[in-house]
Formats: C-alpha cells, sequence, structure tokens
C-alpha cells in the first residue's frame, strides 16, 4: 500500500492543501487551565506513589505476621 495521492483528485486536493496551515492552536482559547491540570495529575501522581508505598507497607506487615505464626511440622518421612 502506498503512501500518497494515487489518483489524479487526490493529487489536485494535496497540491491545493499543501500550503495551508491547519494547525493554528495560537489562536485559540484553551478551555481547561494548564494550572489546574497540572495539579490535578500532580494530586493523583503523589496520591498514587503514596498508595504503592502503603501497599509495600502492607505487603512488608503481612509477611511478618504470617512468618510469626507459621508453624512447621516435623515429616516422618525424611
Amino acid at each position: 500500500m502506498a503512501i500518497g495521492a494515487e489518483d489524479y483528485i487526490d493529487q489536485l486536493l494535496v497540491k491545493k492543501y499543501a500550503d495551508e496551515k491547519v494547525d493554528n492552536h495560537d489562536n485559540m482559547e484553551s478551555m481547561v487551565d494548564p494550572n489546574k491540570m497540572m495539579g490535578a495529575m500532580n494530586d493523583y501522581a503523589s496520591m498514587y506513589r503514596n498508595m504503592m508505598t502503603l501497599k509495600q507497607r502492607l505487603n512488608i506487615a503481612c509477611y511478618a505476621i504470617n512468618a510469626r505464626t507459621a508453624r512447621y511440622n516435623k515429616s516422618s518421612r525424611y
């Protein structure tokens, strides 16, 4: 599959719109305040980091509890 215009109409359209500027985001006002967006992303990231730390501490605590309460039985096989 080729990239680009294959027939005559597509070639004419490519020539017509080759110099058109379609990315004019400088003239547009954003509907979302970038500072609020960055603040929300920072809050989400710090909460996720705190949850990961809490999960790690909980895993360590559960491992310690399980290690203390483990009872080992001697087997007669060995």
